[in-house]
């Protein structure tokens, strides 16, 4: 009882407008279109931030992930995600004269907040 079913679609009218494209035009075409389609994905990507990017970059920068998640949590509180908590840890680090992990865990413990928000001239 295997009954096939007449496709019905509008293939070979649809491809008229490259059915006469050769190979490397058609490549040409494919990422012409495929660099349009991302391209205000990657617009996006440059201005904006997730949480779980944030985590990922600490944990690349030696934090384990309970570090990072509270580090992630506290620059969200402080208003400085925008910012990026990798470069928050990175800019206290390079305030204070300290390695990235002493900087991460004196944020952890509350420390150095203040002269980040105003490094960045943020208020709270």
């Amino acid at each position: 009882m295997n009954k096939r079913a007449t496709r019905s679609d509008d293939y070979m009218k649809r491809r008229e407008h490259i059915k006469n494209l050769s190979d490397d035009q058609l490549k040409n075409k494919f990422w012409s279109l495929a660099d349009k389609a991302v391209k205000p994905m990657i617009e996006l990507a440059k201005t904006h931030t997730t949480p779980a990017i944030e985590r990922s970059v600490l944990l690349r920068m030696g934090f384990s992930s309970l570090e990072a998640k509270d580090i992630v949590n506290k620059t969200i509180n402080h208003q400085l995600i925008s910012k990026g908590a990798g470069h928050v840890v990175y800019r206290l680090s390079k305030i204070k004269s300290i390695s990235i992990r002493e900087a991460g865990l004196m944020l952890i413990k509350d420390q150095g907040w203040d002269l980040i928000q105003k490094s960045f001239g943020v208020t709270s």
